[in-house]
């Protein structure tokens, strides 16, 4: 049986998932299936401890972040998924790298809300796609701080009706440093915590 060892081992390499073969990729969903299996906490949206904090994405499966690599001259940088426990707010962050000086930063603001012990419903509020250099972007938990605070950025920076512009995501694994997601698109997510 493989363990979070494995797992790790298994997606070396891909990139995220832009680089994985067909055989990794099934290779990868098999050792996600076994540790989710051994999911150490029963109820992982009560676990606030373990959920709370930036997570920076490992895998996916997910077309709509892999596709960001695809736009021309320019390359996918980090990913995160920043959950804040405490004002059930999500923030996805996704950094593009391509030309000097043209760094840009793909954005998405959500509330979240749990239904069961492992599932939460996500309403996404607030997308915010522009320029690092214009929004002053210097990591996910200051851009996150700017968020809160209310700003507006020199960005593409417009509200999402929640109301047509929502999802759902099961966290089938977390503990520590490790958290995996099945989304409602079918979408599979494995996170580590920064």
């Amino acid at each position: 049986m493989m363990g979070k060892a494995d797992l790790i081992d298994a997606i070396a390499g891909t990139n995220r998932g832009l680089l994985a073969s067909e055989q990794q990729k099934q290779a990868i969903l098999v050792a996600i299936a076994n540790l989710e299996d051994l999911n150490p906490t029963p109820c992982p949206v009560e676990a606030s401890n373990l959920l709370n904090g930036d997570w920076r994405l490992l895998y996916t499966t997910s077309r709509g972040l892999l596709n960001l690599d695809r736009v021309p001259l320019c390359k996918l940088g980090q990913i995160y998924q920043c959950i804040r426990v405490n004002t059930t707010s999500v923030y996805n962050i996704a950094e593009i790298y391509g030309l000097p000086y043209l760094e840009g930063l793909v954005s998405v603001a959500a509330k979240f809300e749990p239904v069961s012990g492992r599932r939460v419903q996500v309403k996404f509020q607030r997308s915010i796609v522009g320029l690092q250099r214009l929004i002053e972007y210097s990591s996910p938990e200051s851009f996150i701080q700017q968020i809160e605070a209310g700003q507006k950025f020199t960005a593409v920076d417009v509200p999402i009706n929640s109301d047509t512009q929502q999802g759902w995501l099961d966290i089938t694994y977390i503990d520590n440093d490790l958290r995996i997601g099945r989304g409602n698109e079918g979408s599979v997510f494995v996170l580590s915590k920064t």
